[in-house]
């Protein structure tokens, strides 16, 4: 591992640039796929590309309940979800010519599962303190029981997918490499997966040379570094006129991330320590968020340049938000 600091500044940049290429390669083999097997755009943007692009997440969650900072790898994730339901619906509006479209289904089906999902994990950290309290005030352990809730979420969640792909009428794809498109996808997971690895060590190593505390460091810094692939893939759909598909790519991911990635990791340790006073906070914004992200797209069904910029600023917002809270400015959440 690379130990100086401009070591670790190559290593971002080329893990950067290996994120681009295997993001790339994601979503081209993905598009293809969902094409030939006939699935729905919103289907190919919410499970396909979605679960793929999260493979970062999941694997930060992992490392950290394993490292014992389970807390940290919820963190990333909370603040993972905020980067994704503001930034990359931002950025896939002002990179791009047009406005984003977005569809119903997307907006009442997506949209509200989502808002749902934010509720059920809100619920199951809640019933840790309440079940299985920790020695400190509002702290409690995260069980491989309680895990199962956001899993069986999910598999409802898939199940409707399921359910829509199989009313869903599909033109057909012609002659596609199959086994060609499955190893290309398998190909652009691995480079993501390795490269974000790399990216997370090298910005914690820059990170710890200036100080930076670990509050900030993990809803911040390493919540935007491991959804550099969401970014690329939603933002490529929405250049290529496929709005849908970007959004719920956005969407899909924040539901596998804290549906499948937290609970993952409980069911690997065993059992996590939750700090209630920390998750409430942070989730209450990004329940903002999505609703914020809900109105604008239930406007005309699509993300204006203006409602783009709001996102982004609201955004900015609480990454100051989050400066001012590790530098007790403010002290909405304790311990931050």
């Amino acid at each position: 591992m690379v130990q100086s600091l401009a070591g670790n500044v190559v290593v971002i940049l080329l893990a950067t640039a290996a994120v681009y290429v295997g993001s790339g390669w994601l979503e081209g083999a993905s598009e293809t796929l969902s094409r030939y097997y006939g699935l729905p755009l919103v289907v190919q943007g919410a499970i396909v590309a979605a679960v793929g692009s999260s493979f970062p997440e999941l694997a930060s969650v992992v490392f950290a309940a394993l490292s014992g900072s389970f807390g940290l790898g919820v963190g990333a994730i909370v603040g993972s979800a905020i980067f994704n339901i503001l930034v990359i619906p931002a950025l896939s509006g002002i990179l791009t010519d047009d406005d984003v479209e977005a569809s119903r289904t997307l907006v009442y089906k997506e949209a509200q599962f989502y808002m749902i999902a934010v509720s059920v994990v809100v619920i199951t950290f809640a019933m840790a303190v309440i079940y299985y309290p920790g020695e400190a005030t509002l702290t409690g352990t995260v069980t491989r029981p309680l895990a199962v809730m956001p899993l069986a979420l999910y598999a409802l969640y898939v199940f409707i997918q399921y359910a829509d792909t199989a009313d869903y009428e599909a033109e057909p794809a012609g002659d596609v490499a199959v086994l060609r498109q499955w190893a290309t996808l398998l190909a652009g997971l691995a480079v993501i997966l390795v490269a974000v690895e790399q990216l997370v060590h090298a910005i914690q190593f820059v990170g710890d040379v200036y100080d930076a505390p670990d509050f900030l460091w993990g809803i911040t810094v390493l919540a935007a570094a491991t959804s550099l692939p969401d970014t690329l893939v939603s933002v490529r759909a929405a250049r290529g006129n496929r709005g849908v598909t970007s959004l719920a790519n956005v969407l899909g991911s924040n539901t596998f991330d804290l549906l499948v990635a937290i609970p993952l990791g409980v069911l690997i340790v065993g059992a996590a320590p939750i700090d209630f006073a920390i998750a409430v906070p942070t989730m209450g914004f990004l329940t903002l968020a999505t609703v914020l992200l809900f109105t604008v797209l239930r406007t005309d069904l699509s993300l204006s340049d203006r409602e783009s910029y709001g996102l982004f600023v609201t955004y900015l917002g609480f990454v100051c938000w989050m400066v001012a809270e590790t530098m007790d400015v403010t002290n909405f959440i304790p311990g931050a």
